[in-house]
Order: structure tokens, then C-alpha cells, then sequence
């Protein structure tokens, strides 16, 4: 996929942050996370996996808010990880009405709660918040589109292993992406608990 596909909202984004042409992994990407199906997006740092995520939910979003459940779910390791997350998604999203919020362990439950009820479309969570807002049903997943695995590193660790989990495996329909440098057994195995068939994207 060349940029001259994407929408306009993205094409401003790119030059905006003078982005003039895709890398050689957002090529063989973007394509992909455009037809809906899983994916393992493996590369080394500098390859353009967290650009070529934020295109790919922008595309899928239609770059534009849309009623009050999150359409996509982003998990990341931790609260540090969420921010600067969303700071990379504003600098795209900035001229759009995309709604973009973060939920980690550090900020009040009760607040977390109030502020998602009202209408979020892409939501950046550390697996254990995530899992909380889950059970105590703070978070509509019916029209989630997206489920995103960012520097999916971390989820191979015995502490977010189970966390990383939980939320997938309730989840009737949805495309996954999982991003990391590595593709490591235990990723792999994600493609028998929840994932479907994904491929492979690796440079």
C-alpha cells in the first residue's frame, strides 16, 4: 500500500510530520491490517511498527469518532508506555475528532470508569486495569474492531501473561495485531487461544 491510498486525514497527518514514503514494513502491512486479518508484526526498532500501527487503526476507525464504545484496545506494558502512546497518536491525530484515552493502575478506578462510559474510540491499557475495567464491566467491547498487542515483548512475562489473556478469549469478533521485535514461542501460542490463522510480517 503506497500512502496515496490512505485517507485524507492520515495523508495530512503524514505531512505534518514530513513522512513522505512508507517502509519497507509498513508496505507489506499496511495492506494487511487494511483486509482484517490477524497479524504478527515483527521488526527491529526503526522499521516503522508503531507508525505503521496508528496508520492502520486511523484506517480502520475511518479516522473519525464514532458513538461512545471503543472500537479499538491497545494493550502496553505499563503507564509510562500508555503515555507516551498516546502522545505518538496525537501527533497524527491531532486535526481529527478521534477520541484517545489511556487506563493504567495509577489513576482513580472510579474516574477511569466515568471518563471511558462517555465515549472513547481507541483506549491504550496496561493488561491489569484493562482486566479490572473489564469485570466490573466499565468497558463496551461490542463494537471493538481492533485488539493490539504493542512491544508485545512484555506479555511473555509470568505477570502479564494471564492479564494479556483474559480479555481476547471473551471477545466474539475482532482483528488482532501483535507488534514486537521478536516473534517468541509464547507469542506464538496466542494464535491457539484467541488469534485466527494470523500471518507473519517480518523484515
Amino acid at each position: 500500500m503506497s500512502f496515496k491510498k490512505l485517507n485524507p486525514e492520515i495523508k495530512d497527518a503524514l505531512i505534518t510530520n514530513d513522512i513522505e514514503a512508507p517502509t519497507s514494513f509498513q508496505k507489506l502491512i499496511l495492506p494487511k491490517i487494511k483486509s482484517g486479518i490477524d497479524i504478527y508484526g515483527i521488526g527491529k526498532k526503526g522499521v516503522g511498527k508503531t507508525t505503521a500501527m496508528i496508520i492502520g487503526t486511523m484506517q480502520m476507525l475511518g479516522s473519525k469518532a464514532f458513538e461512545d464504545a471503543p472500537r479499538a484496545l491497545i494493550l502496553v506494558e505499563d503507564k509510562q508506555a500508555a503515555l507516551n502512546l498516546q502522545a505518538a497518536f496525537l501527533e497524527f491525530t491531532s486535526r481529527t475528532d478521534l477520541r484517545i484515552y489511556t487506563a493504567y493502575e495509577e489513576h482513580d478506578l472510579e474516574k477511569q470508569k466515568e471518563e471511558i462510559y462517555y465515549g472513547q474510540d481507541i483506549v491504550i491499557a496496561t493488561p491489569k486495569r484493562l482486566n479490572k475495567l473489564f469485570f466490573l464491566n466499565a468497558i463496551n467491547v461490542t463494537q471493538l474492531k481492533l485488539f493490539i498487542i504493542e512491544d508485545a515483548e512484555f506479555a511473555i512475562k509470568a505477570k502479564y501473561y494471564n492479564d494479556v489473556i483474559r480479555v481476547p478469549e471473551s471477545l466474539e469478533k475482532c482483528q488482532f495485531l501483535i507488534f514486537a521485535e521478536e516473534l517468541y514461542p509464547k507469542l506464538q501460542r496466542l494464535d491457539d487461544l484467541f488469534m485466527f490463522n494470523a500471518m507473519t510480517i517480518k523484515v
